[in-house]
């Protein structure tokens, strides 16, 4: 193994939850007065912190969406996770291989420290993670494409930078791997790999990630 840590993203990578909950802000943005189809919301926000959300309609409209749009946005999400999110097909079983070869890793989302409780609940990836490894942008002042995310979990794991390696599927959260002075690799299940510009290398299954990995 090359790496002292694997960092994952969560949403897309662990847990195939983009297409939920993008369907979800597109629809729930289009209510409020910003039309916005499932792949503008792809586009714009996937991958980032609820911040940008906020910062980019504002930047586009004028307008700010209303005080409660994230518990809104949330609650709505958090029903749907209940009953349809499920997780991304191969993910538990590298889980299961960097424990059985003894690699640290951890997870560092944009999302919330609930949401990403909640996905892992219902997909049951809550078997593989301590509350130490769990990190989320609410931990730090800016989220992804800034570094401090990924910096932040590699201090609180006990890593230097260079010697880790993030699995990401969005470009905001390949744009922060990189201005962290980390190796990614981009997940491109969802993403072409042109949106992933930068990552050291690309695949489309969870399968293929270990030998990538301890390549």
């Amino acid at each position: 193994m090359r790496y002292d840590l694997v960092i994952f993203d969560n949403d897309g990578v662990l847990v195939d939850s983009e297409p939920i909950s993008n369907t979800l802000l597109a629809g729930y943005l289009t209510e409020l007065g910003h039309p916005t189809t499932y792949e503008e919301s792809v586009r714009d926000y996937m991958g980032s912190a609820m911040h940008r959300i906020h910062e980019l309609v504002e930047e586009r409209s004028g307008q700010r969406l209303p005080a409660d749009f994230d518990e809104t946005f949330h609650a709505r999400v958090f029903a749907a996770f209940q009953a349809e999110l499920e997780a991304v097909v191969g993910a538990a079983d590298v889980l299961k291989g960097l424990v059985a070869a003894g690699v640290p890793y951890c997870v560092a989302s944009s999302g919330s420290h609930e949401r990403i409780r909640v996905g892992h609940r219902k997909t049951g990836l809550d078997a593989w993670f301590r509350d130490e490894t769990i990190f989320s942008a609410e931990d730090v002042g800016r989220g992804k494409p800034w570094p401090d995310l990924f910096l932040h979990a590699a201090e609180r794991m006990g890593v230097a930078p260079e010697r880790c390696v993030v699995v990401e599927d969005s470009g905001p959260g390949v744009r922060a791997a990189l201005a962290a002075g980390m190796d990614v690799y981009g997940f491109t299940a969802m993403t072409p790999r042109e949106k992933l510009t930068g990552a050291k290398g690309f695949f489309g299954r969870m399968d293929e990630l270990p030998a990538i990995l301890g390549s």
